[in-house]
């Protein structure tokens, strides 16, 4: 089973930008699926984007779309994630994914990351 570990989270000013990284350990890593969610204080686990192995089918959720860009490298197994424009409602604890199709159902995803922060201040 393949192992993630997410970075690149922090403090941001509103309007700001972030690039988040998932690494994932394992040779099978080009294979899957990857998924960001998010899920702040109080809330459920919200799907943010989602990229085919490939990288030749991507995914956003309708609260992140046209600010966020899901990309890829098989080469370094890793996915990543830029966000711009960056709001106070973005913060949250973004986590990495990993499964065999795109979906916003949690439960499809075979392994997880531990999470990073991102906390956007107004």
């Amino acid at each position: 089973q393949v192992q993630l570990v997410e970075s690149g989270g922090g403090l941001v000013e509103a309007g700001g930008s972030l690039r988040l990284s998932c690494v994932a350990s394992g040779r099978t890593f080009s294979s899957y699926t990857m998924a960001w969610f998010r899920q702040a204080p109080g809330k459920e686990r919200e799907f943010v984007a989602g990229i085919t192995w490939s990288g030749g089918s991507l995914s956003y959720g309708d609260s992140v779309k046209g600010r966020c860009t899901i990309s890829r490298d098989n080469l370094k197994n890793t996915v990543y994630l830029q966000m711009n424009s960056l709001k106070p409602e973005d913060t949250a604890v973004y986590y990495c994914a990993a499964g065999r199709i795109i979906s916003v159902v949690t439960t499809t995803y075979e392994a997880w990351g531990q999470g990073t922060q991102v906390t956007v201040s107004s």
